[in-house]
């Protein structure tokens, strides 16, 4: 009986949990806003940045673009919600925004433990070290014994404790910081000889430096850092919007299609698989593929009118050719020696 007892509750509020997750309908409430709530980071130049007309701009900023054209046809359509690494995970559980959009790692514990689901990667990364050239460092097993500064709330005191300990070197001087801005502020008057983060989050706030050559990100790589959006469990239809909106910037890249030519690919492909892509159907009868998510049809079409294909948004914000000067590396589509990769749009 008191078994009986005890389980009972526990059994209501499961049920109530799935009842609740069943019927959350956030695309419902996105529309009803008229926009949607995006969390980004503070200030991180390439992903999610304030420009010189403080409107941001970034890898990650367009990705939030992009589902605002798909669900609302319009890419300006997003309240952008800058949020620190402390931060990031409570605005999304509590409802604060919608998406996170973030340089954020996807990892077991993050996917399971804190009712979050990643919808995909939209950048592949890894932990490296920065450090100033004078102090004549060329590899990182020479920093045993350093200060190393140090973003709380991410998983990179983690994997440096594993680093110095799988090479036995001597235990590190944590700095912990709790912004990239706190972190700059920091490297830059010398309170520690290096800063570890994400091998992109290095390029980024190397290029922002007063003398980004006075500063070499060292070869060692220590992890793997698979960035990506992230939404709230238990709504199915709105983590597969996130999902296939990246995907469709994917795609669209692997067929040649531009925010430039995307207009005429429209009108004049033959390609049955660019046609279902851009939302042209055969028949008024068919169900396109908008359809199946409860968009509309051209909701690719809009991403990669407004907002551009996955490679003119990486060479707009963290190129060859930007102040941060990214190669494509991983990130390059996987027919072209990367392992960018987007499931069949079918």
């Amino acid at each position: 009986m008191t078994r009986t007892w005890l389980l009972a509750p526990a059994t209501v509020l499961a049920g109530l949990f799935l009842a609740g997750a069943a019927e959350a309908a956030t695309l419902d409430d996105v529309r009803t806003a008229g926009k949607v709530r995006c969390g980004i980071s503070t200030g991180l130049a390439g992903f999610s940045d304030l420009n010189a007309n403080q409107e941001w701009e970034g890898l990650d900023v367009d990705f939030c673009k992009a589902v605002a054209a798909a669900v609302l046809g319009d890419a300006k359509k997003v309240e952008f919600v800058p949020l620190t690494n402390k931060e990031r995970f409570t605005a999304l559980q509590s409802g604060e925004v919608e998406l996170l959009a973030r340089n954020t790692t996807w990892t077991l514990t993050r996917d399971s433990n804190l009712g979050l689901d990643f919808t995909g990667v939209n950048y592949y990364d890894g932990q490296g070290f920065m450090v100033p050239r004078a102090l004549n460092v060329n590899s990182a097993l020479e920093l045993g014994g350093a200060r190393i500064c140090i973003k709380t709330g991410t998983t990179t005191e983690l994997n440096l404790a594993d680093y110095f300990r799988a090479n036995d070197l001597e235990a590190f001087q944590p700095v912990l910081l709790t912004d990239d801005a706190e972190v700059r502020r920091n490297y830059v008057a010398e309170a520690c000889d290096a800063y570890t983060t994400d091998a992109s989050a290095l390029a980024a706030m190397r290029s922002t430096l007063p003398d980004p050559t006075a500063h070499i990100i060292l070869p060692e790589i220590i992890s793997k850092e698979p960035l990506g959006p992230v939404v709230r469990q238990g709504d199915d239809q709105w983590a597969d919007i996130v999902r296939w909106a990246l995907n469709a910037m994917i795609t669209a890249e692997e067929y040649g299609v531009t925010s430039a030519n995307v207009d005429e690919v429209r009108t004049s492909s033959e390609s049955p698989e660019i046609r279902r892509l851009l939302g042209v159907k055969e028949t008024a009868e068919e169900e396109g593929l908008g359809t199946m998510l409860g968009l509309s049809d051209d909701f690719a079409y809009q991403i990669v009118k407004q907002v551009g294909n996955y490679s003119e948004s990486f060479e707009r914000h963290i190129g060859v050719n930007t102040p941060i000067g990214l190669e494509r590396g991983l990130n390059a589509l996987w027919s072209e020696g990367g392992i960018l990769y987007a499931p069949p749009m079918r």
